[in-house]
């Protein structure tokens, strides 16, 4: 049974609650990331990709805000939001790195932030 999702407006953020599916889709664990569309990649602690037997396959140099530079492992795995999955790529974040739904994932699930509504809306996937 799937529980109900929600979205959350926070002082101009937007929360969300999203799964996040073992390779094998038969375990998921349900995590809060903050919706950003400035962010290429998605970013999920460690601990809860590991729990769920994900692996990262590289390790990348990514441009962070106030524009430091870090190391982190890259990975995929699938995600869901509403009634929507895809397969993205996932940072596994470090203590220190804020969970995050990036760009990348949310095109690819087919939605987009409402800048009025600040909710997200689901949009047209385009194959071109």
């Amino acid at each position: 049974m799937k529980t109900a999702w929600y979205e959350e407006d926070i002082m101009g953020f937007t929360y969300i609650k999203i799964r996040v599916y073992s390779t094998d889709l038969t375990r998921w664990v349900e995590v809060e990331v903050l919706v950003d569309s400035g962010a290429l990649f998605t970013s999920i602690p460690r601990h809860i990709l590991e729990g769920l037997g994900l692996k990262p396959v590289s390790r990348q140099r990514l441009r962070v805000y106030g524009g430091g530079v870090v190391e982190r492992d890259i990975g995929g795995a699938a995600v869901e939001y509403g009634e929507r999955r895809a397969v993205v790529p996932i940072v596994f974040g470090e203590s220190e790195d804020i969970p995050v739904l990036g760009a990348t994932a949310l095109e690819s699930l087919g939605y987009q932030v409402d800048p009025i509504s600040k909710r997200l809306k689901p949009i047209e996937l385009m194959m071109i």
